[in-house]
């Protein structure tokens, strides 16, 4: 894995110039995953925040060729350049190793683009996806999806008499990809590069279809502070609410352990989406919260010892 040091000599591939909100987690993976590749890169993105802020016309942060695609066909648009590439390099006419990568926000992915994520990845294609995943739509609204967790605020799950939040927990897209039997799927957060770009970095060397999942803290849906971005993403691997691990040819590896596991309220103490979590009268859906991390963790640590 390169340093710190020999990243930052490599041109970025993601420049300054977008329209990202203060603190935004997504430029943040934009830019540490193309730095992990050291080879030339092919990306598509779907619609949503990155895409609208990194290409407002006549202005691009992209220095790679890239696709704009709709908000359901990231995967697919990708797919189809592997597979046009693939042909070009049997007859000739490319010669160069070329990486292609799919990015989409967790609507794109966990929602309306999982029939795309799904074919790409059943057809083994060789292509990395990452799925920045800031657990809302929210470059249209704040709207719920299926990556939001459980009593979390949005406009579409709003607190009040009627609902505490979301009453579905989230979707775990992660274990979902397992099943598709893809050699490669990742945790990861923009809060430990050094994580992320090690992840990358290994998956781009294995063949066929992979998938990173880099939780992107939004600090206008979340809502959080601006310069709290890193604290809030690494407090969710302390909490083990986003437990970071791999699973390569379908073994769980965990590459992070906290030394002392915190309570999921110090996570959620940062977040205006959960403040109503805090008050006493809810103490019985923080409780149910934690039992269900509690849960999680214990069963990814038996996946991960076996």
């Amino acid at each position: 894995m390169p340093s710190i040091r020999e990243l930052a000599k490599r041109e970025s591939r993601f420049v300054s110039g977008h329209r990202l909100c203060a603190g935004c987690g997504a430029g943040i993976v934009m830019r540490l995953v193309l730095l992990a590749i050291d080879k030339p890169v092919i990306a598509s993105c779907a619609t949503g925040c990155v895409e609208v802020a990194s290409t407002i016309f006549p202005y691009s942060s992209w220095k790679i060729p890239w696709i704009h695609s709709a908000f359901e066909n990231s995967a697919a648009t990708i797919s189809g350049i592997e597979a046009a590439y693939n042909v070009f390099k049997r007859e000739g006419k490319i010669d160069k190793e070329i990486v292609f990568v799919g990015f989409g926000g967790d609507g794109g992915t966990h929602d309306i683009g999982f029939q795309a994520l799904s074919g790409a990845a059943e057809r083994g294609h060789n292509v990395l996806y990452v799925c920045y995943n800031n657990q809302a739509y929210m470059n249209t609204g704040i709207q719920r999806s299926g990556a939001t967790p459980k009593f979390a605020h949005t406009t579409t799950s709003p607190v009040g008499k009627v609902i505490p939040g979301k009453i579905q927990w989230q979707k775990n897209l992660v274990d979902i990809m397992v099943a598709h039997g893809i050699p490669y799927v990742a945790t990861s957060i923009p809060g430990r590069w050094n994580d992320l770009v090690n992840k990358v970095e290994k998956a781009v060397k294995i063949n066929g279809f992979k998938y990173i999942e880099v939780l992107s803290p939004c600090r206008l849906g979340w809502p959080h502070e601006p310069e709290l971005t890193m604290e809030i993403s690494r407090l969710a691997v302390e909490t083990c609410i986003w437990p970071l691990y791999e699973v390569v040819e379908g073994k769980y590896r965990l590459t992070y352990k906290p030394k002392e596991k915190k309570p999921v309220s110090e996570w959620f103490k940062l977040q205006g989406r959960f403040r109503h979590l805090l008050l006493p009268q809810n103490s019985n859906l923080l409780e149910e919260i934690q039992k269900e991390v509690d849960r999680r963790w214990e069963e990814l640590l038996k996946k991960s010892e076996n």
